[in-house]
């Protein structure tokens, strides 16, 4: 038997489990778990992605700079502040790799995104959960759960998978409430989904608050999930941090050309975000009309709350439309269990998911 032992605190290391892609026995499956793009990848991307195929035999740029300055144009940002990454997963673990560790908290909002206790797990550090208000990050909570041994607080905003947000104040309010050797990572994934004008994706807290980072990613609105590109920005002590923790050439050329491509094209932006919203509110609409609780949502998601009572359970829904064909994400290992989290979808993936949650509904007698 061997006699190597892993760190001990990898013994409690969950393993990510992404949305499921198979329905067995199913004759088409429509996909609704992962939250990804309703409309695809731009044209533009992937002439971009091809064309740069040509050359797999060269090492990509190891600094990612084009990417950074075409990051940098699209939102007004310094490139030189900005470190990109295999998706904002990667910029998560980075963080936690330079400023976590054994004996050290790392405070997230209960049903916030999974990933966060795994990547402070990951390096040994402990997660602490804050309490939400109302399936929303409480700012009050937060703070509270600060100790001397804090070093991150990880706040998505947009949340996943509740789908609410914070406005500017409340970030504002944390951001100032925290001391200075305590990280703010506001995870902004899903931004470009909110059309609220009192949200923030907080670049701008930067400039104030060294001790803030913000990551994005490429993998929702711009719909190239597949390639794994995010990026994050902070102040230069804090980037330059994570630069030197990174692989060398962690972003693959093809990728860094399609995320070029992908962040020059805001019209196609303008168009997902457009549809997004029209969807999001009718399928929030209609789902409620069936007598089912909807959270109020801001990114391309809405999360359904069932009874369970009388076999209405997000349990059995999730089974019946397994069965169906139609794949949503249940949540139970996040506290979740009487919900169902809906991607928003092409038309016909959304009328065929509202048609199925009204059949199951039937089934039960309701």
């Amino acid at each position: 038997m061997s006699s190597l032992k892993p760190n001990p605190w990898l013994k409690k290391l969950d393993v990510y489990e992404g949305g499921r892609s198979k329905a067995p026995g199913a004759a088409r499956v429509i996909k609704l778990s992962s939250n990804e793009s309703a409309l695809g990848t731009s044209p533009r991307v992937l002439t971009a992605y091809r064309d740069a195929a040509t050359t797999l035999h060269r090492y990509p740029d190891a600094t990612s700079w084009d990417l950074k300055e075409a990051i940098g144009a699209a939102h007004g940002l310094d490139p030189a502040r900005i470190v990109c990454g295999l998706g904002s997963d990667e910029i998560l673990k980075l963080a936690c790799r330079a400023y976590a560790g054994p004996d050290t908290e790392v405070i997230y909002s209960r049903y916030g995104f999974m990933m966060y206790p795994i990547a402070a797990r990951s390096v040994g550090a402990t997660p602490v959960e804050a309490a939400d208000v109302n399936y929303s990050a409480d700012v009050k909570a937060i703070l509270d759960a600060v100790t001397a041994r804090t070093r991150i607080v990880f706040l998505a905003n947009p949340n996943n998978p509740t789908g609410t947000y914070l406005p500017r104040h409340e970030i504002e309010r944390l951001a100032g409430g925290l001391p200075p050797h305590v990280l703010l990572v506001l995870d902004a994934a899903y931004a470009e989904y909110v059309d609220s004008d009192d949200y923030v994706a907080g670049h701008e807290l930067v400039a104030s608050f060294p001790n803030v980072l913000v990551t994005r990613t490429f993998s929702k609105i711009y719909g190239i999930a597949a390639l794994r590109l995010g990026w994050g920005y902070g102040s230069t002590e804090v980037t330059e941090t994570l630069e030197r923790l990174r692989d060398p050439f962690n972003v693959p050329a093809p990728t860094q050309a399609a995320g070029i491509a992908a962040v020059r094209d805001q019209e196609w932006v303008a168009r997902a975000r457009n549809y997004n919203a029209i969807w999001r509110q009718q399928m929030t609409d209609a789902v409620s009309d069936l007598g089912l609780t909807v959270v109020p949502s801001a990114a391309n998601f809405i999360l359904i709350r069932f009874p369970e009572r009388d076999g209405v359970t997000a349990e059995a829904a999730n089974a019946f439309l397994t069965k169906n064909g139609v794949l949503l994400r249940w949540l139970p290992k996040q506290g979740l269990g009487d919900c169902l989290r809906m991607t928003i979808g092409l038309e016909e993936e959304n009328r065929e998911a509202l048609r199925l949650l009204k059949a199951f509904l039937e089934s039960t007698g309701r």
